[in-house]
């Protein structure tokens, strides 16, 4: 995962460079197609996106890293939580 941009007036459209682990295909992708999902484990933080190619549901992890350039480039975050049950 990588972060393109282009240098226009006031603010240009951040593209993301990703691939499909299913057709192997590279492309990018604007923010507004990626989602991030964080989670309260390593297993439960994720983004995901639909390949453009093939048309596959792609879901892969994401660490503290990748968590930057996304919510720096406007992917819209979702946070989930967990629920605790007191007994």
């Amino acid at each position: 995962m990588s972060v393109t941009s282009g240098f226009a007036a006031s603010m240009a459209p951040v593209f993301f460079k990703a691939g499909c682990p299913d057709c192997r295909a590279r492309f990018e992708l604007s923010a507004g197609a990626l989602r991030l999902a964080i989670g309260g484990s390593h297993r439960t933080t994720f983004y995901s996106f639909t390949c453009p190619e093939c048309g596959s549901a792609v879901r892969k992890p994401a660490g503290e890293r990748i968590i930057e350039l996304l919510t720096g480039g406007g992917v819209s975050t979702l946070r989930l939580h967990s629920t605790v049950r007191n007994v």
